[in-house]
This record gives structure tokens, C-alpha cells and sequence, in this order.
């Protein structure tokens, strides 16, 4: 699946750096690498729990914190 991810330029330059050392085209292999070691050391129970979350919100509360976030994001400044 693709999707966007924002990061910096330090970690772009990074992570190019690293791809490059390795002989791969892009880093979307590192990407990769680098969240299925985060959710392995979340562990099954946490992930469990938060995926048990999905739809535990009523559509009025989930639409004012989807306004929220939108709110927050629209004042994110690019780097």
C-alpha cells in the first residue's frame, strides 16, 4: 500500500544515506523495517487494545475530533 509520509530533510538525507550503503533504490524497504520493529515491540496485547478502539466512537465525536485534527495540521509548518 502507499501512502505519504512527512519527514524531515535531516531524516531524508538519512535515510537516502543508508539506502544508498545498502544498494537499494529508495527507502521504503528501511521504512518498512524501522515500523515492523516498532509494532513488534509494542507487542499483540497493545496492538490488540488499540485496534480494538476502531468504531468505539459515535459519528458526532469522531467528526469534531476529525475537525480537531484538521485544525492542528492546518498550522504544521513544512521544513
Amino acid at each position: 500500500m502507499r501512502t505519504t509520509v512527512e519527514i524531515t530533510d535531516e531524516q531524508h538525507r538519512a535515510l537516502t544515506a543508508v539506502a544508498q550503503r545498502r544498494g537499494v533504490r529508495g527507502f521504503s524497504v528501511l521504512v518498512q523495517e524501522a515500523l515492523d520493529a516498532y509494532l513488534r515491540d509494542l507487542g499483540a496485547d497493545e496492538i490488540d487494545a488499540l485496534l480494538s478502539l476502531e468504531g468505539s466512537l459515535e459519528e458526532a465525536e469522531a467528526g469534531e475530533v476529525r475537525a480537531r485534527i484538521d485544525a492542528v495540521r492546518s498550522q504544521w509548518r513544512a521544513r
